[in-house]
């Protein structure tokens, strides 16, 4: 065979093999870049939610607003930035949660929402609905094999400190 023919089957099969790896790789790499990067909220069904936040503000210290108790902290990496935590009690008929049957769901902070989406999409998990934006951040949630809800939240802390007028739990 001539050399001409000889490089050009070599080139075709380097190209093939390099296509297979870098497909491989990107289909079969960890989420590194998207990912949670703490507790959003703690969410759980009450029989009478008014009355309970009321006996976590006595008894155990608690700030109430609106939606319940904002623990604030300060992020790791920029201790000038806050970040925030709610914990939520929801009334007991509450339709959120779904379609869970669960009792509670978890809310958890991530950093690029539509890059992760997007990877979760490609790796098979239920997402529930479509990504919505507000003024404090975006949401979206997915469905984890056991069944649990699980609200992602991509946060505008200084946005969503706003909305509790001050009212913190440290």
């Amino acid at each position: 065979m001539n050399r001409f023919v000889i490089r050009l089957i070599a080139s075709v099969c380097c190209s093939f093999t390099a296509g297979y790896f870098v497909s491989y790789a990107n289909h079969h790499q960890p989420i590194t870049a998207k990912k949670v990067t703490g507790i959003g909220g703690i969410f759980f069904k009450s029989k009478d939610p008014k009355q309970l936040k009321i006996w976590y503000e006595k008894n155990l210290g608690l700030v109430m607003g609106e939606y319940g108790a904002q623990f604030e902290w300060r992020l790791t990496d920029d201790k000038e930035h806050k970040g925030f935590t709610l914990w939520a009690p929801f009334n007991e008929k509450t339709k959120y949660f779904q379609p869970s049957e669960k009792d509670f769901m978890l809310n958890y902070r991530v950093a690029d929402i539509i890059t992760l989406v997007k990877a979760l999409k490609e790796s098979g998990v239920t997402i529930t609905d479509t990504i919505e934006s507000v003024s404090y951040g975006k949401f979206v949630h997915i469905m984890d094999p056991e069944g649990n809800k699980i609200e992602l939240w991509e946060p505008i802390d200084e946005e969503y400190e706003k909305m509790g007028d001050g009212k913190t739990t440290h």
